[in-house]
């Protein structure tokens, strides 16, 4: 099978999988009501109203028990065109399934029940061929709670999450990987680590960042801010608050109105604001600008705000407050396909940083089927995606080309990375815009004395810097690389008589920019091993009489029971340079 015939077929498989979910909640649960069961990229689920009596997930093994009974008596899939009132009449009793239907009338849709053995579902279809043998490598995961479609006005419902694949080894090969993934789930490493917290007084989706923590976005941001430097961009600072017009004028307060904090002044109404592109287009436009000027780059790291729903903020990774290392571009036609350039070379330089050498970029291009759903003309996103296209070929990097996938005012490239244990995310993202210059009637004087509009491009390299050290807490399970770690060399006094020789080695430390810290409870050296491995310190200096008198340190590495005996200049000189180059261990 070709990539696209495989990934259709797992989708068959696990929408089938969720039909054999609900059928086998119906045995045991005869008065659950079924509500919708898709598919989904790592499984599927099925949404069921239990009423008062929900099962947890240790009633799962005997949920999987079930449907394996079951798929033994399924040969197929058969269906059947039925009318509204004949769907109405087979779901009565069940409002979720007769508000689809009502839908699917108004849409003059045709409405199909399919079943298999005795169960009977309203589907549009999409199933396998033979469940009973193809049917066979499934495992149910979990129980969560979800909002009958996703509007936290509705009934709450109970919704079992499973996932299936062609093969054994596949299965097991998934199972794995989520079990390592929940070992490094960022909210518990966070917590474990000290490097976050939430507070119902301050409200949900909007972290704190202990001492340890803020070190690491300190890190992460001074890089960033060195690395536009480097690239030629320009420092710039907007507020945070902005008035509606701004956005009404950008074209996002119609598809995004939803999502903003409103805020009410004693004369001004005011929004918080969301993104900041709006912001530098008006500093651009503050200055007349000549083609000798392009490219202008403006770029700052700075939070914006966004009203996501309660069910789906989830650790960092899903946050209201979102601080992006924000970049924008203002430049000529012609520098499209450098500067371009220059931005893959920087986001490689990104990657590396946080040892990521495995990724993609999906090229997100618009549906040229439903043109009318994006701003700009076609010679202009002809020229934009040929651009793009041409150049991640040139630059040899794996790339998908998505159509129907682009932002509403121009193509984009987004960066698809894969962790430590294969799991898939997006990071940064690199959007062209010739929308947002044209409603801000932004412009430049050309080389011939007339006015041109330029082009601007967006782009973030973490993206959310929230979301982005997420990734990284799991993707290091929080064994950060020395130059991030919040400590990175832990001293460990053997008793007080110790404690005023490790206070000046943290001070000729401090001197050389490494970050330390001395552990002088009184514990046993032992429990100041254990709670910094715990930590995850890159290395530990324990410091007794006999590291006093002599030239050598005793050196014990992050995941090895060595110790090594080095002399102090030596250490020094190996964590500086770990920290200058950024090394991986």
């Amino acid at each position: 099978m070709a990539p696209q015939e495989n990934n259709e077929h797992l989708s068959y498989l696990r929408h089938s999988a969720a039909h054999l979910l609900a059928a086998a909640v119906l045995e045991l649960w005869p008065h659950a009501k079924p509500t919708i069961g898709p598919a989904i990229e790592q499984g599927f689920y099925y949404d069921f109203d239990f009423g008062d009596a929900s099962p947890s997930e240790d009633d799962l093994p005997a949920v999987e028990q079930k449907m394996r009974e079951i798929v033994k008596e399924w040969d197929g899939f058969s269906r059947k065109e039925v009318t509204a009132q004949q769907a109405r009449d087979h779901f009565s009793g069940n409002q979720y399934k007769q508000e689809l239907i009502d839908e699917l009338e108004q849409e003059g849709a045709t409405i199909t029940l399919y079943q298999s053995g005795g169960f009977i579902d309203l589907c549009r279809g999409g199933h396998i061929e033979d469940p009973r043998s193809e049917l066979t490598h499934f495992k149910l995961l979990s129980v969560a709670g979800a909002y009958w479609r996703g509007d936290e006005n509705n009934p709450m419902l109970t919704r079992i999450y499973g996932t299936a694949f062609s093969s054994h080894k596949e299965l097991q090969a998934y199972l794995s990987q989520r079990e390592e993934a929940m070992r490094r789930d960022h909210k518990k490493l966070g917590k474990k680590l000290n490097l976050f917290a939430f507070s119902p007084l301050i409200g949900s989706g909007l972290p704190l960042f202990t001492p340890r923590g803020a070190i690491i976005r300190t890190e992460l941001e001074r890089f960033i801010e060195e690395l536009n430097k480097e690239y030629g961009y320009q420092k710039v600072w907007i507020p945070h608050l902005a008035k509606p017009d701004l956005y009404h004028v950008s074209g996002h307060w119609e598809k995004f109105k939803d999502d903003l904090f409103h805020v009410k002044g004693s004369e001004d109404a005011f929004v918080v604001k969301p993104m900041n592109c709006p912001h530098h287009t008006q500093i651009y436009a503050s200055s007349p600008r000549s083609w000798r000027d392009l490219p202008v780059r403006f770029h700052e790291t700075t939070t914006v705000y966004r009203d996501e729903k309660t069910g789906q903020l989830s650790g960092l990774t899903r946050v209201r407050s979102i601080t992006q290392d924000d970049g924008h571009t203002f430049l000529r036609p012609d520098q499209i396909e450098e500067e371009f350039d220059t931005l893959l070379a920087m986001q490689r330089q990104v990657l590396a940083a946080v040892g990521i050498s495995d990724y993609w970029i999906s090229l997100s291009l618009r549906d040229p089927e439903n043109k009318d759903a994006y701003l700009g003309d076609d010679a202009s996103w002809d020229h934009a995606e040929n651009t793009m296209r041409e150049l991640l070929k040139k630059k040899e990097i794996a790339f998908k080309e998505v159509k129907g996938e682009a932002a509403f005012y121009g193509p984009k490239m987004d960066l698809m990375a894969r962790d430590a244990i294969g799991r898939e995310w997006q990071l940064s993202t690199i959007q062209l815009d010739f929308n947002m210059p044209r409603r801000f009637k932004l412009e430049y004087i050309d080389k011939d004395g007339k006015k041109k509009m330029p082009f601007m491009i967006h782009r973030a390299f973490m993206g959310s810097v929230e979301r982005f050290i997420g990734v990284l807490i799991e993707h290091f399970a929080g064994a950060f690389p020395v130059w991030l770690a919040p400590v990175q060399v832990q001293l460990i006094p053997v008793g007080s008589a110790h404690n005023e020789f490790c206070r000046a080695l943290e001070k000729e430390f401090s001197a050389h920019g490494i970050r330390s810290e001395i552990n002088d409870a009184n514990e046993t050296v032992g429990n100041k091993i254990r709670k910094a491995t715990s930590l995850k310190v890159p290395y530990m200096l324990v410091i007794g009489d006999k590291e006093i008198s002599s030239p050598l340190l005793h050196v014990r590495k992050r995941g090895s029971s060595e110790v090594m005996e080095m002399e102090k200049e030596s250490f020094l000189s190996l964590v500086t340079e770990e920290i200058k180059e950024k090394k991986i261990w």
